[in-house]
């Protein structure tokens, strides 16, 4: 699944790539699941065939294709998806679900091996009404940097475990199961400590790791532990950083323990014993 780095490298790449291209045609090989909301295919098409992208950019866990003052196109990836540069001759991947053709400059594809990743093509004016779920974000680490006294303030209160609230998108957003595991072991803190009893130190590191993780991530370009490739179909590099995730019965590389695991709500959850 992709999480807060790998999401933030696929805007940046596609800022740099799409922006100022015109959309040709649009094909969509695989179900129209992809495009909710839309009566058909065709329909999705029509809105887009012709319009300019103006600029990519996100919020949260969503990408923002601007499409001019009133409509903006809205990429989910779910579980599974991703999106990918390609040529006209690049043979299509079994999993494609939209092709958008430019009049100069190749393809943009949506894929996903399951059927959660979606494209919508939406008025401006009605995105939060369809993404109400948007409002209510947290603390973003790459767009919404902030004193860690200010953080502080945010746990204050809280009975949730950190845990909990480092996979809570209303507290930060884009961590999933891998990046929370990651956050946690550098701040050897253990997944059950609840939030509002952490000391000043422990705000800290907490703090600390949750920035350097992400952005550490995004420098090597996050990781394809998980299976997923960036826009030019590339596993990123971050993999050899990964202290716990995925190590299940390793040493850590840190060296200072064995890494261990536990199910939590029927997600596994990779920690070391010296997280406390």
């Amino acid at each position: 699944m992709a999480e807060l780095p790998e999401i933030e490298i696929a805007r940046r790449d596609l800022d740099k790539e799409i922006t100022g291209r015109r959309v040709k045609t649009v094909d969509v090989p695989g179900t129209k699941k992809a495009l909710p909301a839309m009566r058909s295919k065709q329909q999705f098409a029509d809105l887009l065939e012709g319009k300019k992208i103006l600029s990519v950019s996100r919020d949260g866990t969503l990408l923002l294709f601007d499409l001019g003052p009133d409509e903006v196109m809205v990429a989910h990836f779910g579980a599974t998806g991703s999106l990918r540069r390609a040529t006209s001759r690049t043979p299509q991947d079994p999993d494609t679900k939209v092709v958008l053709t430019f009049t100069k400059g190749g393809q943009l594809r949506l894929l996903d091996s399951g059927a959660e990743a979606t494209l919508r093509v939406i008025a401006k004016n009605r995105y939060h009404k369809v993404f109400p779920d948007q409002v209510d974000l947290g603390f973003d680490p790459v767009d919404m940097p902030m004193p860690w006294t200010d953080f502080a303030l945010m746990l204050r209160g809280r009975s949730d475990t950190i845990r909990e609230l480092l996979l809570d998108p209303t507290f930060v957003v884009g961590l999933g199961p891998m990046y929370s595991d990651e956050v946690l072991h550098a701040a050897r803190l253990s997944h059950a400590r609840v939030a509002s009893e952490l000391n000043t130190q422990e705000v800290r590191r907490l703090y600390r790791a949750i920035v350097e993780t992400v952005h550490n991530s995004i420098k090597y370009r996050g990781s394809g532990t998980s299976g997923h490739l960036d826009i030019f179909g590339k596993s990123g590099g971050f993999d050899p950083y990964l202290e716990v995730f995925g190590r299940a019965g390793e040493r850590c590389r840190n060296g200072r323990g064995d890494v261990l695991t536990t199910v939590i709500r029927g997600v596994t959850h990779h920690y070391c014993d010296y997280q406390v």
